[in-house]
């Protein structure tokens, strides 16, 4: 388990704090990439892609033991609320989906918690599924493939995101509606 401790560290030092999803997602990264062949040593953000299915202390974990983020286009958050991810390994085409087989309490203390986590054999807190991911074209890492400009804004969309209407290229907000609302300015 000298790993485990080796990279909760690091994932802590990023996070800002050891606490229990940190913990377990450090436990699941390493477990995917030494099922994918990938070692967990290495920065492996060019050679992994890694669906988060939920926004909390896991995804911060992940990000810090492969080097994956959103901006760098390996780290996708797919919003399923589960404490769970699947990591493609983009030389292979190989992909795990991951997931803790065992329920911890975050309620109660949490050094004998993190300490029962290091201590439980992967194959007893590590659940691995093998799955296909088919990643589209303008998911991928690296320069946009596809970009367009929204008709009623005029902001640029990348990636292949806009929405086409009757021949016009549209942003996703002014096509469906914003999650924000605009104000007027302030004079």
């Amino acid at each position: 388990m000298e790993d485990y401790a080796y990279f909760l560290n690091k994932a802590s030092e990023f996070h800002g704090g050891a606490c229990v999803g940190l913990a377990l997602g450090t436990r699941i990264t390493v477990a995917a990439l030494r099922y994918l062949g990938l070692d967990p040593h290495q920065n492996n953000r060019k050679k992994v892609i890694v669906y988060a299915e939920i926004d909390r202390c896991m995804t911060d974990a992940v990000q810090a033991v492969t080097g994956c983020s959103l901006g760098r286009r390996s780290l996708k958050h797919v919003n399923y609320g589960r404490f769970a991810a699947t990591f493609v390994n983009l030389e292979t085409g190989r992909a795990v989906r991951c997931t803790v087989g065992k329920v911890f309490s975050a309620q109660g203390d949490k050094d004998d918690t993190l300490r029962e986590i290091a201590a439980t054999p992967d194959e007893d807190l590590v659940t691995l599924q093998p799955v296909r991911v088919n990643i589209p074209e303008n998911d991928l890492p690296g320069s946009p493939r596809e970009t367009a400009i929204c008709t009623s804004c005029g902001e640029r969309i990348a990636d292949g995101r806009h929405v086409t209407r009757n021949g016009a290229a549209f942003c996703q907000a002014c096509a469906d509606g914003a999650y924000y609302t605009l104000l007027e300015s302030e004079r």
